[in-house]
């Protein structure tokens, strides 16, 4: 379903949700056939590709009931503690407004401007740069930010990354990308496991080829033609195992290329309704600067990067990137929102940073104040300089060429 506005945008989300969770199922579903593929192999290594299929396919119905019933408790327990699960892979912590006032108050003046229900606060300690929101209702819904972006960016840079991951909630982007960490981490946590299991039988249970229990009952008599058939069912079970392995490996890859179904346009819509919001486009294309590379959590699954503001995981093939890059923000930005160009930032790294005492040097911690909207940049139109002397003496023309 495309998306031409913000209102379709929200509608697409929502279908594309639905859509994905019914692909959950079938996904899961092609799993459990790969599974019973290899139990059949493994439980009996003397027949024909034919029968394993056949027999297979039959137990994939007879334990429908169950593996839908696991899918189906899979999402339940995603939909009331995915929070917990991705706090506990990035160590995101609840504050309240007297842990963190500076960044409450952003964040609750940002909402009762608009209307926006409060949602949770969390902060994780790392020196990263980055943000996200979690949830997927209202009670659910949460912002996280880095320790290392509340000591990067001043206020109106910090409010402008706020109102970027509100407007994510407003559009209804968080149900989607949660949902998308949601199959990646089911299908991903059962295709390892029949690999293990499909390992750890190839380990000890040795060659496909020799026969099992079915080969080792033929009598001592059997002729040529017996022979012929045995080593046809040994090629047989090779081959099944083989279509099990390609099974396997197609559900993980489809359901990594879920994240394909995210639309990078929700990264752009979300710019844009952070300056609907702050009525600031430079202090959003100065956080996007200061943020760009800089925002890797350790430890955290590329799922959960892809809910931030900036996924610096995504450098190889930018067809395959969830995240547009941040020059093609930037450039949004400037074009249809109002913002400068302010050309790249080199942020200084946390290692030579001397404490604020008075009397010694400024603190090269401190982000670089935004220019003013009158200073001269890069490209400007340049104003010709009056010097010629007048009453009070010789100054330049002011910005109108006038005195």
């Amino acid at each position: 379903m495309a998306a031409y506005g913000l209102y379709t945008h929200i509608a697409a989300n929502r279908t594309r949700s639905m859509v994905l969770l019914g692909g959950l199922f079938l996904l899961v579903y092609v799993i459990v056939f790969a599974g019973a593929l290899i139990i059949e192999v493994i439980s009996y290594n003397g027949a024909s590709a034919e029968y394993y299929l056949r027999v297979a396919l039959s137990d994939v119905i007879r334990t429908l009931p169950f593996s839908t019933g696991a899918a189906a408790l899979w999402i339940v327990i995603a939909y009331f503690w995915h929070q917990r699960l991705i706090d506990a892979v990035t160590g995101g912590r609840d504050v309240t407004r007297q842990e963190q006032p500076r960044l409450y108050n952003l964040l609750e003046n940002l909402c009762i401007s608009r209307g926006i229900p409060m949602p949770k606060l969390k902060i994780v300690d790392s020196e990263a740069l980055n943000a996200y929101a979690t949830g997927l209702n209202q009670k659910q819904y949460a912002v996280t930010v880095t320790s290392g972006l509340l000591n990067a960016l001043n206020d109106q840079e910090i409010e402008a990354v706020l109102g970027h991951e509100l407007t994510h909630i407003r559009n209804g982007d968080v149900q989607m990308m949660v949902i998308a960490v949601i199959i990646a981490g089911v299908v991903g946590f059962f295709a390892e496991l029949l690999f293990r299991m499909f390992s750890n039988f190839g380990y000890y249970g040795g060659s496909w080829g020799r026969g099992g229990s079915g080969s080792g009952s033929s009598s001592s008599s059997s002729s040529s033609d017996g022979s012929s058939d045995r080593k046809s069912s040994g090629g047989g079970a090779i081959l099944i195992i083989l279509l099990a392995v390609a099974l396997i490996a197609l559900a993980w890859a489809l359901s990594q290329l879920v994240r394909l179904a995210l639309s990078r346009s929700r990264e752009f819509l979300a710019d844009a309704g952070s300056v609907e919001l702050t009525k600031n486009p430079d202090a959003m294309i100065s956080a996007l600067r200061k943020i760009e590379g800089r925002g890797e959590l350790p430890g955290a699954t590329s799922a959960v990067m892809e809910l931030c503001v900036d996924n610096p995981r995504e450098e190889f093939a930018d067809i395959f990137a969830t995240h547009p890059s941040v020059e093609a923000r930037i450039d949004a930005l400037v074009k249809y929102a109002g913002g400068r160009y302010l050309g790249p930032l080199a942020l200084p790294t946390p290692a030579d940073q001397p404490g604020t005492i008075p009397g010694q040097p400024e603190d090269p911690r401190a982000p670089p104040p935004l220019p003013a909207p009158w200073t001269p940049q890069a490209g400007d139109a340049q104003v010709p300089q009056d010097t010629s002397e007048g009453p009070w003496g010789t100054h330049p023309a002011g910005p109108w060429n006038s005195r």
